[in-house]
């Protein structure tokens, strides 16, 4: 295959040779995307087939998310569905025709085979080229319109809480949790809304929430071996995982865990919480200190290798009895659960007193099988979203390597991936690729504020309000309002993209408009833009309320009464460390914090006016920057809701 990048170059090589362009989107861990390349790409009459007809560009989607998102809207709009691989074909202006995802060799399900389609759009683009160009500019027309939704919807109220409570139930699942049908993705954004739902007392949302962080910790989609989740469940029960393992996934579901056990005290949450963000510690992280992507589903070409068993394998590795104990515990049968007889563990009963050792000889035994792939760039939005976790582990489980492996995660961010001070999107092998985009900037800011929560260091506020501060300069639409996905200053696609829902991840949008609320009541500025996000996508929350639940996270935040603690003393002191961890202590997600030495307040409104009392560190605990007495004995610090 003579693939191209996306570049000047591959546009220009189209135009003169005036073939249309065949754009592939995948990602590393993508199953279908690997059997597509081994079908097609790698066949040599496709391929040069492919070489003859187009100029073929090659593109992984999350390195360059803005040129995915625009032309899967571009496949949904042609198709009705999405996916990957994602096939588009295009013009040598860059502008979208046809389209689909995963195309198969020969015909098959109804499905026409790769070749025929590449002949068909060929020939349509030489013999009937004013309706493929017709098709093209209304296509990208629509596209373009599309990010153009902005303007004023009137004020978000609490009702629109509520009613999102109401909405979710009517598509929650009852018996085994989650949302909707198989297959089940982890609703982490949604979980924790209702978690805050549940804190304004709205009825209800503790139910969902629990029953989702239950099922899905008891399903296969769990790694009760070695910790961590895989993408979703192909399944409704939770029980057999599209086995690859996602960074963005795991990051979100600890801080989901982390704060079900903050809310319920529920051990087998903060159990699940540590041994998924030890999991990123084991396999996921970069000698640089940033996290990989993602651990592949397939090994040596088959999906679950690594992780599925047979009774004969359990007995080979523990012996006759534990090995028919731990059949017993995992469901592991003859049946099987999963391919070939096999089965994926799960817990179906009472553990065996020597369930540890059992875990233990079978996991260092799977280490021994080969590897699902590596994806070894780091994607700075993930990152950001590790970060916090990691740092959230920290204080509130007191897990100093967590704490460390944080601190060393930002040193990366705000280092390696950020030559010259600017954030980048992807990092590999010493090198980065593409600026920023809205979430990375986004999700860097957020962890950068919980990394300040956790340490009281200023350096990590500071570097949180510089990101927040300039994205929200930078990203502006200043046409419609809110933020664009994507620099407008920077490379200029056929269409723009603004991100709403959260689509696996938090939108980048809800997510700036989440730390631009937080950093407000620190700093006394920025809140105007959270409120154009607010009425931007207020009318399209009611389609999907379970895919909007970082933009509810946001609303719950900007309608509660602001509660802003200021601590001051010698970050070294202990003093200061029991007034901390009395501050942050139990769940208080709307609580912002600022930590100060009393010597200056840097510009920080929150630490303005602020010192020591009586020569002891105090922590202030304020609404709207109007505080109430200082307090120097944690014993007495009352932080409200």
């Amino acid at each position: 295959m003579d693939w191209y990048p996306w570049t000047d170059e591959a546009l220009a090589a189209a135009r003169e040779s005036d073939r249309p362009i065949l754009l592939s989107v995948g990602y590393s861990a993508c199953h279908w995307c690997h059997v597509m390349a081994h079908e097609s790409f790698e066949d040599p009459q496709t391929a040069a087939l492919m070489n003859s007809l187009f100029v073929n560009i090659k593109v992984d989607r999350e390195e360059r998310p803005d040129i995915d998102a625009v032309y899967m809207n571009a496949v949904v709009h042609l198709t009705g569905q999405g996916g990957w691989p994602m096939t588009v074909f295009l013009t040598p202006r860059g502008e979208p025709f046809f389209g689909g995802t995963y195309y198969p060799p020969e015909p098959r399900h109804g499905m026409p085979a790769f070749s025929q389609v590449l002949e068909a759009v060929a020939e349509a683009y030489r013999d009937r080229r004013a309706e493929v160009d017709g098709s093209a500019v209304r296509l990208t027309a629509a596209l373009d319109a599309a990010s153009r939704m902005g303007g004023a919807h009137g004020e978000p109220g609490e009702d629109t809480l509520t009613a999102a409570v109401a909405g979710m139930r009517r598509v929650y699942d009852p018996e085994w949790g989650g949302f909707g049908r198989a297959p089940k993705f982890p609703p982490a954004s949604a979980i924790e809304f209702l978690l805050r739902a549940h804190r304004r007392g709205i009825g209800g949302a503790l139910e969902m929430a629990t029953g989702t962080l239950d099922g899905m910790a008891a399903g296969g989609m769990y790694d009760v071996l070695a910790g961590g989740f895989a993408r979703y469940s192909v399944d409704g029960q939770w029980l057999v995982p599209h086995f690859e393992k996602m960074l963005y996934d795991n990051a979100l579901l600890a801080s989901a865990y982390l704060h079900g056990h903050a809310v319920t005290g529920d051990p087998g949450y903060r159990w699940v919480a540590e041994a998924t963000l030890d999991f990123l510690l084991t396999d996921m992280l970069l000698p640089e200190g940033g996290f990989a992507s993602a651990l592949d589903a397939d090994t040596l070409g088959e999906e679950g290798l690594t992780y599925v068993w047979t009774p004969e394998e359990l007995t080979r590795v523990l012996g006759p009895e534990d090995g028919a104990a731990a059949a017993a515990y995992f469901g592991v049968s003859e049946r099987g659960t999963f391919e070939a007889g096999a089965s994926v563990l799960r817990p179906v009963g009472e553990p065996p007193e020597n369930i540890e050792s059992i875990s233990a000889r079978l996991l260092e035994a799977r280490r021994a099988r080969p590897q699902p792939g590596r994806d070894d760039k780091a994607i700075a939005a993930w990152n950001g979203l590790a970060l916090a976790a990691l740092a959230e582990s920290g204080w509130r489980l007191g897990r100093a390597d967590h704490l460390a492996a944080a601190e060393r995660c930002a040193d990366f961010l705000l280092g390696e991936m950020s030559p010259g001070g600017v954030l980048h999107r992807s990092y590999r092998d010493g090198d980065v690729r593409a600026p920023a985009f809205l979430d990375d900037v986004a999700a860097v800011a957020n962890g950068l504020i919980e990394l300040h929560t956790a340490t009281g260091e200023p350096r990590w506020l500071e570097q949180a309000i510089r990101l927040a501060e300039d994205a929200a300069e930078r990203f502006h639409d200043d046409q419609a309002g809110g933020f664009l996905y994507a620099d407008p200053a920077g490379e200029r696609l056929v269409a723009r993209f603004k991100d709403l829902d959260d689509n696996p991840t938090p939108s980048g949008q809800s997510l700036l408009a989440t730390v631009l609320l937080r950093l407000s009541r620190i700093t006394g500025r920025g809140e105007a833009g959270a409120l154009e996000v607010f009425r931007m996508a207020m009318p399209h929350v009611e389609r999907a309320y379970h895919a909007f639940g970082q933009l509810l996270c946001a609303l719950d935040l900007y309608l509660s009464p602001p509660v802003e603690v200021a601590v001051i003393g010698p970050p070294s002191d202990p003093a200061t460390r029991a007034l901390a961890d009395a501050a942050r202590a139990g769940f208080h997600p709307t609580a912002v914090y600022a930590f100060g030495d009393g010597s200056s307040s840097r510009g920080i409104a929150l630490l303005e006016g602020k010192g020591l009392v009586g020569g002891q560190p105090a922590a202030y605990v304020c609404e709207r920057f109007a505080c109430q007495a200082p307090v120097t004995d944690p014993a007495l610090l009352e932080v409200p809701g």
